[in-house]
């Protein structure tokens, strides 16, 4: 098993360390001491950059599937609701096969939005281990990963940020320095997590879906995934909470100009771009559909106010009035 995942993380690590080295090579031609901790520590960040660039595509994918999960919700929640209780297997099995046929129709699922996630994690184990071996790799004991020679793994294993090697670890600290970077960046890390998913949470989901499973879901995310990090994050070189910590900020930076440019339907985030766009004198996308739908549905609610109340005849109204009247007797007079 160990050899197969040897074998399949290779090619990653592999790429890793090839764009790493590039932009190495690069930071030192414009001056910077190859052997310094800032020319790896930026050689880092290029490498989230080239990736998380590759991966824009996969990401509005992500945000589509999202904005389609939360407004299909009502809809699963029907279906659901259709077959509580019922646990013979047909009734499972016609769960899944409408539950299934709604995500076909609307052209989304629940993992779609893992996209991106699935496709960067190669990257960052590959990071991990390329970081990882940079000791063994420099006495010999491990073998080279392409440009990273005996020679480069001595210089990036004694590369150092702030007084702290980029291969060290928290549970591995033997000083003071790296105790403080690595806290610094597992709590950067935590919070660019935290702030991502809630302004997904708070500025980009419209109010019919802020009360479902799936919202409750994605609160306990918000959560519960920068203590995950944080316990983690102990076990990881400085560099790749570094890379962490860059990755989180370009998904946060990348979805507050996505919310803000292209909102969810009915959601805090689309009430604030037409507020933006009214006061510019644009025209708000959709303004004129909605306001004919608007009229539409009132001379609808008008029409039918119309057949309630319909206007009586002149001879059904006489009739009333005669049935209903009171008649006096004329007085008799005495003879």
């Amino acid at each position: 098993m160990g050899d197969f995942f040897n074998t399949l993380l290779r090619p990653i690590e592999l790429l890793v360390a090839w764009i790493m080295y590039g932009f190495h090579s690069l930071f030192t031609t414009i001056g910077l001491d190859p052997a310094s901790g800032l020319a790896w520590g930026l050689s880092i960040i290029g490498l989230v950059i080239v990736m998380r660039a590759a991966m824009i595509p996969l990401f509005v994918k992500q945000i589509n599937a999202s904005r389609k999960m939360q407004l299909i919700q009502p809809e699963l929640q029907k279906i659901q609701k259709k077959y509580k209780g019922k646990t013979d297997p047909e009734s499972r099995q016609a769960m899944t096969q409408e539950t299934m046929a709604l995500y076909r129709k609307e052209g989304t699922n629940p993992f779609s939005s893992c996209l991106p996630i699935l496709v960067q994690s190669p990257f960052f184990f590959g990071l991990f281990r390329v970081l990882n071996g940079l000791e063994k790799i420099s006495t010999g004991q491990n073998e080279e990963i392409g440009p990273i020679t005996r020679e480069v793994a001595g210089q990036a294993e004694q590369a150092t940020l702030f007084g702290a090697q980029l291969s060290d670890t928290f549970l591995s600290a033997d000083n003071t320095a790296t105790y403080v970077v690595t806290v610094i960046l597992i709590i950067l890390m935590s919070a660019t997590t935290f702030t991502t998913q809630r302004q997904l949470m708070t500025k980009n989901m419209p109010a019919s879906a802020l009360d479902n499973p799936f919202a409750k879901q994605q609160k306990l995310i918000m959560y519960v995934m920068p203590i995950v990090f944080a316990v983690s994050g102990i076990n990881f070189p400085i560099g790749v909470l570094l890379y962490w910590f860059t990755t989180n900020l370009w998904s946060m930076v990348q979805q507050f100009y996505v919310i803000r440019k292209m909102p969810a339907p009915g959601s805090a985030a689309e009430r604030a771009l037409h507020e933006r766009l009214a006061k510019r004198g644009k025209p708000i996308p959709g303004g004129a559909e909605r306001k004919a739908a608007e009229e539409a549905e009132a001379a609808e609610a008008a029409a039918k106010q119309g057949q309630r109340a319909q206007p009586k005849g002149k001879k059904r109204a006489k009739k009333k009035g005669t049935s209903g009247a009171v008649t006096e007797k004329a007085p008799q007079t005495d003879n």
